[in-house]
């Protein structure tokens, strides 16, 4: 993985490939390059390092064509090198190909082409396939690529072109996205949506064990075996304005900044007249939700942190009993389904390998999906019975803010709608709690308007080494999220506990002056939670406070406060979010670090 793009029509395709490849540099990269045709010759052009070194090179020496392939790298197989970096090429110097995923028999196929003769010149598994299509090429693109996928095992996107037929991108998809945009005498293909959208809004998405064959003005469609199927065209509604950063120094920040709208468009799209709306495509019925008993959700990551938090929403106001799994874990641990269990998926991206994994395990086991991403058309969208759309509009830190916080609201209205059809809840109470959930966004406003303290102490702790993060309940999952956010974005060791088991181990890391973020809004543990501070404190801990507006004990126990206005406890995760996000945001840059694109780390991760 990570970033594909493809373009063949009248446009100089030095600009085009450069721009796509920009619009994919958020999913992250540690190499790049870009191929074309010219005069009938092949040309390559690969660099290690930021797409600026690739920039570079192509003014030096440009690409003069109107026909090409790119690919920003996140290393799998092979160091990040200028070798290892795609398009990789065949002996010949007539084939190049970009992937993303992995070839998984690569090494068995290797083995055999090498006792074919065939020279490799790099460490990846990419390559293999570039000999692999080499090997069985007659002079017919098409048919040389069907025959080479299909010995592959693993998940995939490639884009191929041959130098012996200039007017032609050969694609196709297994487990890895891959998106085709439709222009005007101008076609392209790519791994996601942004890449297209300076040229068209017109897109189709593949499904697995497709190809598409793309000319100027013809784009075919075939299934594994080369027959010829009709696919949906698509148009998307973002912009291209909707992608840029506008005044804002990072993605991150602004998005950080977009939730208060992010909160209100959905209450506008999910309470629209009073009652519960999940969307067009969210196909169960109230009596099937009536009657269920058992919830089991899957996810990675942030993902997984709002999953863990609709545990506490499903299981205390709907009163159904909860799993939440890592998808990775979940997968492989055969897990017992009894009852009939709805099997949540939650992912940003709609294409979560691991995710998207765990799914396909539960509907071989006949079990309902009903997902939440945030891209519709996705591959979990597609193969749910159901999905929530987050609708938080593209997201391109790699760090997730505004789904994060979207993916939390959506399961508090479904856990309050769940209470509601199963008469978990009074009327009355469920009326209030939607009256709260109105008042979100403005008190996320709030926040965000008084960031001056959140700076001011992230100055005073950005030379730390270590942070811990604690909280109770419902917010327990709000530290593990907190911990992660610092990690990922300031490479700053932090990690998340349940504040009631600090004495059961971790409180042996608190030595004088350990920094640790304790979240402690009121709540229906806030005495426990002030309880386990002033054990922190007593051993000599440094203690920043997420506490609510008015509460003047938490002054005499926190060397630093945060507040965020009161709020209904269920729903305090969504205030929390944002000074975590934050704090975490305004460490990392104070320590120089490039919060939208982490090192080592992908915005949709494709591969398991």
């Amino acid at each position: 993985m990570c970033g594909i793009v493809g373009y063949v029509g009248d446009k100089d395709v030095n600009s085009v490939l450069m721009a796509g490849l920009w619009r994919l540099e958020y999913r992250g990269y540690d190499s790049s390059g870009v191929a074309s045709i010219v005069n009938g010759d092949l040309e390559v052009r690969k660099v290690e390092g930021k797409l600026m070194n690739l920039e570079g090179i192509l003014r030096e020496k440009p690409l003069v064509g109107n026909i090409g392939i790119g690919h920003t790298r996140w290393a799998t197989h092979g160091e990040p090198s200028e070798q290892n970096a795609h398009p990789q090429v065949d002996c010949e110097e007539n084939i190049a190909l970009v992937h993303n995923g992995v070839i998984e028999n690569y090494y068995t196929i290797k083995e055999e082409l090498i006792k074919k003769k065939h020279v490799f010149k790099s460490n990846t598994d990419t390559e293999v396939l570039a000999h692999l299509i080499e090997e069985y090429y007659n002079g017919d693109l098409k048919e040389s690529v069907l025959k080479a996928v299909r010995r592959l095992e693993g998940s995939f996107a490639i884009a191929v072109i041959a130098a012996s037929e200039p007017d032609k991108i050969v694609s196709y998809k297994s487990g890895s996205p891959l998106i085709v945009g439709l222009g005007k005498k101008e076609n392209l293909v790519a791994s996601d949506i942004p890449a297209l959208l300076d040229h068209t809004k017109h897109i189709v998405i593949m499904n697995d064990n497709e190809m598409v064959v793309l000319q100027k003005e013809n784009v075919e469609f075939y299934n594994r075996d080369g027959e010829s199927i009709e696919k949906e065209e698509r148009e998307i509604k973002w912009s291209p304005t909707s992608l840029d950063k506008g005044d804002f120094p990072h993605y991150m920040l602004k998005e950080i900044y977009e939730q208060p709208e992010v909160i209100e468009r959905n209450i506008d799209l999910r309470l629209e007249g009073g009652e519960f709306d999940f969307g067009e495509n969210f196909n169960f019925s109230p009596h099937k939700l009536a009657h269920l008993s058992h919830i089991v959700i899957q996810a990675c990551g942030t993902s997984w942190h709002a999953g863990y938090i609709g545990k506490y929403l499903f299981e205390g106001y709907a009163r159904i009993h909860t799993e939440v799994d890592i998808s990775s874990e979940f997968r492989y641990r055969k897990p017992v389904m009894e009852g009939e269990p709805l099997v949540m998926a939650i992912s940003q991206s709609g294409e979560t390998a691991d995710t998207l994994a765990g799914l396909r395990e539960a509907k071989a086991k006949f079990l309902e999906i009903l997902s939440l991403v945030n891209v519709r058309g996705s591959a979990i969208d597609r193969e749910s019975d159901g999905t929530i759309y987050l609708n938080a509009g593209p997201e391109i830190g790699v760090a997730s803010t505004k789904a994060y916080t979207s993916q939390i609201f959506q399961l508090y209205l479904f856990s309050l709608y769940l209470s509601k059809l199963k008469w978990a809840m009074d009327a009355t109470e469920n009326e209030e709690k939607i009256k709260e959930v109105n008042s979100i966004p403005k008190k996320m406003k709030k926040i965000l308007k008084n960031v001056d303290k959140i700076k001011e102490i992230t100055e005073k702790y950005k030379n730390e080494k270590h942070f811990m993060f604690i909280g109770r309940g419902i917010n327990y999952p709000s530290a593990l999220e907190g911990a992660l956010k610092l990690k990922e974005i300031s490479y700053i060791h932090a990690t998340g506990y349940p504040a009631g088991e600090m004495k059961h181990g971790p409180i042996a890391l608190i030595s004088k002056n350990s920094p640790v973020v304790a979240i402690a809004p009121h709540s229906s543990v806030y005495e426990k939670m002030l309880t386990n501070i002033e054990e922190l404190k007593t051993r000599g801990a440094k203690i920043i406070v997420i506490a609510s507006e008015g509460d003047k004990r938490i002054k005499e126990l926190g060397d630093d406060v945060i507040y965020i206005p009161p709020c209904e406890e269920n729903l305090s995760p969504v205030l929390v979010a944002l000074p975590l996000q934050l704090f975490a945001y305004y460490i990392a840059i104070l320590n120089g670090r490039d919060v939208d694109r982490p090192r080592n780390l992908a915005k949709s991760v494709t591969v398991e």
